[in-house]
């Protein structure tokens, strides 16, 4: 009977460091263009145009701005949630679920590489 393995190995969360760290860093690049695309949108020239036309562009403009910040602030949880999956590789507790103490299967942390939980344990909390 084979034992039930109850973490990854070196090589394992090696792998799993470096899909971390590519997506960190595409979410950092890409939560600094949101932080820029926000400053220039509030450093708005001075022109000033009649009527209704700016008032429109005006709330579209406030909307969009909404929209960005709330992504914004979306990415930069996901970044956090990312940063301490690296915790938990450097202390040796990424991979195994909180609720069950069973390995993740490497699928699921491929596509979902923050995951503290496998699916059916997920599934149960959602329940």
């Amino acid at each position: 009977m084979q034992e039930e393995r109850t973490r990854y190995s070196e090589d394992e969360l090696r792998e799993f460091e470096e899909l971390i760290r590519g997506k960190l860093d595409g979410t950092r690049n890409e939560l600094n263009y949101i932080k820029e695309t926000l400053s220039k949108r509030n450093d708005s020239g001075t022109d000033i145009t009649a009527g209704t036309a700016k008032l429109l562009e005006d709330g579209a403009d406030a909307s969009e701005r909404e929209n960005l910040s709330q992504l914004a602030a979306r990415l930069q949880k996901y970044a956090t949630q990312l940063e301490n999956a690296l915790v938990r590789i450097k202390n040796g507790t990424y991979g195994v679920c909180i609720d069950t103490g069973k390995l993740i299967p490497k699928e699921r942390l491929r596509v979902v590489p923050h995951t503290q939980q496998t699916i059916e344990a997920k599934l149960r909390r959602v329940s």
